[in-house]
């Protein structure tokens, strides 16, 4: 089977509108800070996050999406939340001075976070992907940032250390690789190669990474997500799946050690609870920690 890449390049936007969003609620209630978030968007998207500013308007963003797919809403802000964290407590805490952002999107963490400022980054995605996110910081801040390096690659067909290595990524240097929301959009072939480019990470690295659950890509589960099966399945826009139970020893292959595999419930309780808001819980994708170790 094809995959269609180009399905896949135009979900990057969706994530960082519901977080411009999120940026209308209370600062109490909020689940993540992002400021940039909104300077991102022009257009209808951004008449969407200017009306956000009423409550009951950003309420019914909020549930529109719970109805469409329940608990998407937080499942997008959590795993932002948790990455960020993971990130800078690599940099204040382990010295890590390298950061790879495999599919980055319109992602802003590493225009953002304060941490990140002085350590070198690389952002690896499609093209076109690639070519927006960069008009997009350039209209929001005036200039794109120095200390980030914009990698244009088919994950697919193209090899991405060699691309890294172009842009002057150092291959002995610690790195904190991030892989959001990606690994759903490609064969699992494609998931393996990428899972071979990571064996090669020096130790000490760190890795975080999103994954859909493999009973739903196949049909066995569907989690209460009847139409994000037909829409992302059906659709031949999502094609592979991993099992949570098998996470650990799929890691250990290629040098690494799971440090933590969270599904929405626990993000929830972490990040959603102590804004006192009821949002939903996705169960259908989780997020993993790891350390390379060997």
């Amino acid at each position: 089977m094809k995959i269609n890449t180009e399905k896949a390049s135009k979900t990057g936007d969706q994530p960082t509108l519901i977080v411009a969003i999120e940026q209308k609620f209370p600062k109490s209630e909020r689940v993540i800070n992002d400021d940039l978030a909104p300077l991102l968007f022009t257009g209808l998207n951004r008449f969407w996050i200017w009306l956000s500013k009423w409550a009951f308007i950003r309420n019914g963003f909020v549930k529109l999406t719970e109805k469409l797919m329940p608990g998407g809403w937080s499942a997008f802000l959590v795993r932002k939340r948790y990455i960020d964290e993971r990130l800078i407590e690599a940099i204040e805490k382990q010295n890590i001075k390298s950061v790879v952002n495999l599919g980055a999107g319109s992602d802003t963490r590493l225009f953002r976070l304060p941490e990140t400022q002085k350590i070198n980054s690389w952002e690896v995605d499609q093209p076109e992907n690639i070519k927006g996110k960069q008009k997009a910081i350039e209209r929001a801040i005036g200039t794109f940032p120095r200390h980030v390096k914009q990698i244009p690659i088919n994950f697919i067909e193209e090899d991405i250390l060699s691309a890294l290595k172009e842009k002057g990524y150092q291959v002995t240097e610690k790195t904190f690789f991030i892989w959001e929301a990606v690994s759903q959009y490609i064969a699992d072939s494609s998931v393996r190669k990428m899972f071979e480019f990571l064996s090669k990470a020096p130790i000490g690295s760190y890795l975080t990474f999103t994954y859909i659950l493999k009973d739903f890509i196949e049909g066995e589960n569907l989690y209460g997500q009847e139409l994000m099966y037909k829409k992302a399945v059906k659709g031949n826009i999502w094609h592979s799946g991993l099992d949570p139970e098998e996470i650990a020893s799929e890691l250990d292959k290629y040098g690494w050690k799971l440090i933590e595999n969270l599904g929405c419930e626990e993000l929830n309780k972490r990040y959603v609870k102590p804004t006192g808001r009821k949002l939903g819980v996705m169960e259908l994708e989780r997020i993993v920690f790891a350390e390379k170790i060997k």
